[in-house]
């Protein structure tokens, strides 16, 4: 292959971790062109829930298998599979139990800490590369708990931030209205996580991503990408829907649920789901809010970003191609109110994406195990925005030939 072709790069898919991956391959000298259906961040990073979380948790447990009936008789509970779409989804849960034996458990949370651990530092040097530190806030997060009984069930995951290192503070009564007075004093138990970022608006930050590598020299191209093809030379062809081919020494796929096509046709199936995620924005909410807030027992999350307060989170498991279920972001928003009394719920938008998930909850950033010169990186679940960063500087690594700076064997693609 010729040296100039090498240093083309296609990546597909323009949603956070694409675009971070564009930029800094961008930096490195790269021609890049980075490839999506839709406009840069109106995907699935639209919609997220705007958190830097560093207290990675392990979506599956020893007990999970105990949950899975009343996942599917409560379509109000946090984790709502779809009737007719269990039987689908069985392969997969299979997996995802696996994932919670004890055996597997603590490499799983070394696995997901060890990117959890350089997140925060990856995700800040990258907002000072695109001029806009300003989109991070300097606030944390607080996990609340109405009932000592609820307090006492997440003692598990306390624990595991504490064998990890992460900084934590137990509150109690008026401390907690303290740090957020919009709090119901209700409210039992907190427990202030103050590395947990938040960002102003999730979608302007793809967008300057995005910008960013434009202005160094990628290129953008609209288009849905059918195949990946590899010449005798070893330039790889990425065939459009629309029978454009765009050429490069190097592909990235980075299309969040969507890479699991390509990947099958590549002879490389992966077991990637959507785990659906529901959001309402509330641009009138009636009360000012210093810092998100998350609630472990009902599965979500509020925080304010994007010009108002968005409250989101919660699993549907049901496919790609079913149609939203609105009752479920009324629920989180009920719950909201119950929480932060004074919330008023005018002037809204509902809104609903997909989550690339895994089975054991860590995302696949790793080579093809089948072509040279293709990269993955997908299956980042609820965490896409936290190691967007971390997953671009190791993909843009790998593409260069450096070592990455932590071990990635847990995030290969043949690790099914």
């Amino acid at each position: 292959m010729a040296d100039e072709m090498k240093k083309r790069v296609a990546v597909v898919g323009a949603g956070v971790i694409g675009a971070s991956i564009a930029f800094e391959l961008q930096r490195r000298g790269f021609e890049v062109t980075l490839i999506d259906k839709g406009e840069p961040g109106r995907g699935t990073s639209f919609g997220n829930m705007a958190s830097i979380a560093l207290d990675f948790a392990a979506g599956s447990g020893p007990s999970t298998w105990k949950k899975i009936p009343g996942w599917l008789l409560d379509p109000e509970g946090p984790v709502w599979l779809r009737p007719s779409y269990a039987a689908r989804m069985l392969p997969w849960f299979l997996r995802f139990l696996a994932a919670g034996r004890p055996s597997s458990l603590r490499e799983i949370e070394d696995a997901g800490m060890s990117l959890s651990n350089r997140a925060l530092g990856d995700f800040r040097q990258m907002l000072q590369a695109i001029g806009a530190p300003e989109l991070m806030t300097e606030e944390g997060c607080l996990a609340i708990y109405e009932t000592e009984a609820e307090f006492a069930a997440d003692r598990g995951h306390l624990a595991m931030m504490q064998r990890y290192g992460l900084e934590f503070e137990v509150l109690s009564n008026g401390a907690i209205q303290y740090y957020e007075p919009t709090l119901s004093p209700a409210i039992a138990k907190a427990v202030l996580l103050p590395d947990n970022k938040s960002i102003r608006d999730p979608y302007k930050l793809v967008v300057k991503l995005a910008d960013a590598a434009k202005a160094a020299g990628t290129t953008f191209v609209s288009g849905s990408v059918r195949n990946i093809e590899r010449r005798g030379d070893g330039t790889a062809i990425v065939l459009l829907e629309d029978g454009r081919r765009i050429e490069a020494g190097s592909v990235v796929l980075a299309a969040g649920v969507h890479t699991r096509f390509l990947a099958e046709k590549l002879g490389e199936p992966i077991p990637l789901e959507t785990e659906r995620g529901y959001h309402t924005q509330i641009m009138k909410p009636g009360i000012s809010m210093r810092y998100s807030v998350i609630w472990p027992h009902r599965a979500f999350m509020v925080t304010p970003t994007a010009g108002g307060i968005r409250v989101g989170g919660n699993v549907e498991l049901a496919g790609l191609d079913a149609a939203p279920d609105f009752r479920r972001p009324r629920v989180l928003v009920r719950h909201a109110q119950r929480a932060l009394p004074g919330l008023k719920v005018e002037e809204t938008t509902e809104w609903m994406g997909h989550r690339p998930a895994l089975p054991d909850t860590i995302p696949i950033i790793s080579p093809s195990s089948k072509m040279p010169g293709v990269f993955y990186a997908t299956g980042h679940g609820h965490l896409g925005l936290t190691f967007s960063a971390t997953t671009a500087l190791v993909i843009a690594d790998m593409v260069t030939g450096l070592k990455p700076p932590l071990d990635m064997t847990p995030f290969r693609i043949d690790r099914y």
